[in-house]
């Protein structure tokens, strides 16, 4: 793992967390569902070092994974916080092995290590971007765009979006949804990076279907079967000419790895709070970089929080594909740091501040905050 130095040890007195419940500008559908909403676990750790924040990025149902709200926060309050309490003092990398123990709960673990990363570089002063070995000052922003009534509408939508100046669309599609709803993107923008999303929607009964979308000269089509479906993916990208890109089948540097060697995917989709926490999810990174494999950084509608740290990742040199980290405004009139990530000629700035490099705006935190626990050593 390229880490230029390790994080300095902290103290854990307090690991205080919220539920948070933030309404969207427009719903967002797709093949799973519609999200007028956004739930979401904000964590906030109390160290000897200074405060810092995570985000535990599930849903309020197991739709996209099997993680889910109360899931996470049971897991969390019930196991994770107390047994990173009890250790005491450790370094944010040690945070992984501490909840080894427990099975699965990625997206809890990841936000636990986000807000100890968070914590110990605010007390060095160093960002979280140079931590990780990032180098870019901004990034390319690609927009993610939900199932829409018809063709027509998407196509209105998606030119909203290239108006505001996204370099990437990626549109959502599941069966039924996809031939006639990228026929009509690709017409009306014959040049644009274009790539689509099936979310597990399709099984490879499908593949006649999903060779249709070759004519459309896409980036990619992202996880078009199940998550544990890697040998029928291999089956599958013998049969498109699209590349196939995984995300929810990317769970560890393993499961990159073991998808790699099967000939599953030849991009791959990396989000932290699924593999477990940034530092993984770099590793996962510098697998593909070793391999040649593009990859790029996805989004789970995160808050300023999240939106931060996925800027961060996707500014090392590893993440060669333009990602989900849009502007806060994509999804939010409202988001709960200071400066909300704004879109700058198509790119999105790294924060340089210590940590995390954005200030959690209190007020709007409690103004969305639906439940609250504190769990202290």
């Amino acid at each position: 793992m390229p880490l230029a130095q390790h994080a300095a040890s902290v103290r854990l007195d307090e690991i205080e967390l919220r539920v948070l419940r933030i309404p969207l500008v427009a719903p967002f559908t797709t093949s799973f569902g519609t999200m007028t909403d956004r739930e979401v676990i904000v964590v906030r750790a109390r160290t000897d070092a200074g405060e810092g924040w995570g985000e535990v990025v599930t849903q309020s149902a197991p739709v996209y994974s099997s993680e889910y709200t109360q899931g996470a926060w049971d897991v969390t309050t019930r196991w994770l916080g107390p047994a990173l309490l009890q250790r005491g003092t450790l370094a944010p990398e040690d945070v992984a092995g501490v909840l080894d123990p427990f099975v699965g709960h990625r997206m809890a673990k990841a936000g636990l290590e986000l807000a100890l990363l968070d914590a110990a570089l605010r007390g060095e002063g160093r960002s979280f971007a140079s931590y990780l070995g990032g180098t870019a000052a901004t990034i390319p922003s690609g927009v993610s765009v939900g199932i829409q009534s018809d063709p027509a509408v998407l196509v209105e939508t998606v030119r909203g979006y290239l108006d505001e100046g996204y370099v990437r669309i990626k549109i959502k599609i599941k069966p039924g949804r996809d031939i006639a709803e990228t026929d009509a993107v690709r017409t009306a923008f014959p040049d644009i990076p274009l790539q689509v999303d099936a979310n597990s929607a399709y099984t490879l009964a499908d593949a006649d279907t999903l060779a249709q979308l070759d004519r459309f000269g896409l980036l990619l089509i992202e996880q078009p079967l199940q998550e544990d479906d890697l040998v029928d993916h291999a089956a599958l990208a013998q049969q498109l000419k699209t590349p196939v890109c995984l995300d929810e089948s990317i769970t560890s540097v393993k499961a990159a790895r073991d998808a790699l060697a099967l000939g599953a995917t030849t991009v791959i989709n990396v989000k932290a709070g699924r593999v477990g926490g940034y530092l993984e999810a770099l590793r996962i990174a510098d697998l593909c970089a070793s391999a040649g494999i593009p990859v790029w950084c996805g989004g789970m509608l995160e808050t300023g929080i999240g939106r931060a740290a996925n800027a961060a990742l996707a500014a090392h040199a590893a993440f060669t594909l333009p990602g989900d980290v849009s502007a806060s405004g994509r999804f939010y009139d409202r988001d709960i740091v200071a400066e909300p990530v704004v879109l700058e000629d198509g790119h999105v700035r790294v924060p340089t501040g210590p940590g995390l490099g954005v200030e959690v705006d209190l007020d709007a935190v409690e103004a969305f905050t639906v439940a609250r626990a504190t769990l202290r050593a």
